[in-house]
């Protein structure tokens, strides 16, 4: 168990060290590193002084803000939908709903579907596309299907009608599934970086993901408009990459065990 939570966690480890080392040092000690060579914070202070940065991360979280409530509401409707025993037709619907999952409309289609409907270049590109996951669908439809039938019932002899029922019942008896969906939806926006590259052309609208693979590419852009100096991107080259890693997925990994529990 030990040796297979080292293989799990050092090359993260790596990363970190990396990330505060200095770059020629790194360069001239490759293989296996325990500690920063010569601690260096000049990588960071190069990331964060680039624009593109500070506008990725206010992209990626106006994403999350606007869509999780969105996918969850989305879903929690479908999984109430695909739940009840009183719908016609069930079978073929969720035959057709999981047909969906495994066969897309394809990227030309989407791509043309997107700019009709006026959403190129907008951040809501990433947004409605993806709204509904139909995986997480099944997985809200198996939870709400765990709730005995009699409170349904009991609700609807008491006036309650579904959006009620969806929201003051089976809401509040499923939260450790929503708090799942929530973990699989932030995480999908958070390392999506594929729809970004397709629907956006202005750089100030990339989240953070492009602006870290911008980084990471070899010739970089990002890197040399962010070095004031032409030496200095010489002087991080190697640990600006290893930074870049650690800025992006720090906020996930802190998020990450509060919802663990669940």
């Amino acid at each position: 168990m030990l040796i297979l939570c080292f293989i799990t966690l050092y090359p993260m480890y790596y990363v970190l060290c990396a990330s505060f080392s200095n770059n020629v040092k790194l360069l001239a000690s490759p293989g296996v590193l325990w500690f920063p060579k010569g601690f260096n914070l000049g990588a960071y202070k190069l990331a964060f002084r680039h624009p593109l940065l500070v506008s990725g991360y206010r992209n990626i979280l106006f994403i999350l803000l606007v869509s999780l409530p969105i996918n969850i509401i989305l879903t929690l409707f479908c999984g109430y939908f695909l739940a009840s025993k009183n719908v016609y037709f069930k079978k073929p619907i969720l035959a057709f709903i999981m047909f969906t999952m495994f066969f897309s409309g394809g990227m030309i289609p989407g791509y043309l579907n997107v700019r009709s409907l006026g959403l190129y270049n907008s951040l809501w590109a990433l947004i409605i596309p993806g709204a509904l996951s139909i995986y997480n669908s099944i997985i809200c439809k198996t939870a709400i299907e765990s709730i005995p039938d009699s409170l349904i019932e009991s609700a609807y002899i008491d006036g309650a009608n579904d959006i009620m029922i969806i929201f003051r019942i089976v809401f509040p008896l499923i939260m450790p599934t929503i708090a799942v969906l929530l973990l699989y939806y932030g995480v999908g926006h958070w390392n999506s970086w594929f729809p970004a590259s397709l629907y956006i052309k202005d750089n100030e609208k990339l989240p953070i993901q492009n602006v870290m693979r911008a980084v990471l590419i070899a010739n970089s852009d990002i890197l040399n408009s962010a070095a004031t100096e032409a030496d200095q991107v010489d002087d991080f080259s190697e640990t600006i990459k290893y930074s870049a890693i650690i800025i992006t997925t720090v906020p996930v990994l802190c998020i990450y065990p509060f919802l663990q529990k669940y």
